[in-house]
């Protein structure tokens, strides 16, 4: 699907919704894309991107960024603490923030950079233990450890649901979280399923192979 088509999608979601497409940040996911896949959706409009590796982020984006400085990158993979410091320099917006030694190497390395980025709490909501995530009955505490011991400005909550399972049931858990915490941004919903996401108040939606795979 074209990046007009997901644009499409996106609006008819919201429509059946009854919110604004504005209100939904497309995130095109561009790990293991080389720049000659991702300068098309670049020279389209397209300005905020994902990556799921630190390294190989720093070795593609400044280029990019170069020729188009607007464009935002948004950390969507799991992050070492060890790689805190790169993240923070190169990334806007942090979406998996799952551990206590994480979120303290974020906000060191935040405060001597003086880059004080948006996360998001990862949630495991299926209880992967092949994923990262905060385990939800956990994260009451853990956000209290992010925001108020170590100052991390959190803005919502993150997931994955399993492959195998109605990813509803996973957008419905996350939302109910983050209502509880009264954080307003949920990023969930990928290419399979983000018009649910969008129905269960996604405000983050990421996307790529059916962004990237017709091209």
């Amino acid at each position: 699907m074209s990046l007009s088509g997901i644009k499409a999608g996106i609006a008819a979601a919201c429509k059946d919704a009854a919110r604004k497409p504005d209100d939904v940040t497309l995130i095109a996911v561009s790990k293991n894309r080389g720049a000659a896949e991702i300068l098309p959706l670049l020279e389209s409009g397209q300005r905020v991107f994902g990556e799921n590796r630190v390294q190989e982020a720093t070795e593609k984006w400044p280029a990019l960024r170069a020729r188009f400085p607007d464009t935002q990158l948004h950390f969507i993979g799991r992050l070492q603490s060890n790689k805190a410091k790169e993240a923070v320099a190169l990334f806007e917006v942090i979406h998996t923030v799952d551990r206590p030694s994480l979120a303290t190497a974020l906000a060191q390395e935040m405060q001597k950079q003086s880059r004080h980025l948006p996360c998001f709490i990862q949630v495991n909501t299926g209880a992967e233990p092949q994923k990262g995530g905060i385990a939800p009955e956990n994260l009451a505490g853990f956000y209290k450890t992010c925001t108020q011991d170590v100052g991390l400005n959190i803005i919502g909550l993150m997931c994955i649901p399993p492959a195998e399972e109605v990813p509803e049931l996973h957008f419905a858990l996350l939302h109910k979280h983050a209502r509880a915490l009264g954080l307003a941004h949920l990023s969930m919903g990928m290419s399979g399923d983000y018009p649910a996401a969008i129905r269960m108040q996604a405000t983050h939606i990421r996307i790529g192979s059916a962004l990237f795979d017709v091209m």
